[in-house]
């Protein structure tokens, strides 16, 4: 599966910076998964329980409402505030 970056932004700086497989998220119409080679688009996301897929680890993450901005090169997830599940 190919990689793309994804930098998650909160009002205290970068939450996570890296390449990754896959998010997925809460969009206003609904759960939405984005891989490599997605549509650009952008989007409204609401507070939930993001996953990201990378090479080495899977991500299970709180997110607060926010936006999420798919681009050709990237994916931005800016958010009020992000808490990665440490277990």
């Amino acid at each position: 599966m190919k990689d793309f970056r994804l930098i998650v932004s909160t009002p205290n700086g970068n939450a996570l910076d890296r390449q990754v497989q896959m998010i997925s998220v809460r969009g206003v119409d609904g759960e939405l998964a984005v891989m490599a080679g997605h549509v650009p688009f952008c989007t409204a996301v609401k507070p939930c329980r993001c996953k990201i897929w990378t090479d080495d680890e899977d991500i299970n993450a709180v997110i607060d409402a926010g936006m999420l901005v798919v681009g050709q090169e990237k994916v931005i997830l800016l958010v009020g505030n992000m808490t990665i599940d440490r277990e």
